[in-house]
């Protein structure tokens, strides 16, 4: 099993992604970013996310080519 850190909050990702936290709660709603709300928390896997921005990043460079 993996650490509490592969686990991340709402504020370690929205500073990590260096967005507000409203915009990251928006695209969150809108299942662009990859969550699971449990409560009123939404909690976010670590490698998930930093996998699903490194695709992102592929993406936009792979358009301006």
């Amino acid at each position: 099993m993996g650490s509490d850190r592969d686990v991340l909050n709402a504020d370690e990702v929205s500073r990590w992604l260096r967005i507000p936290k409203s915009t990251l709660y928006k695209l969150c709603s809108e299942g662009r970013i990859p969550s699971v709300k449990i409560g009123k928390h939404w909690r976010f896997d670590r490698a998930v996310v930093e996998s699903w921005f490194q695709k992102r990043v592929r993406e936009r460079i792979e358009q301006d080519f």
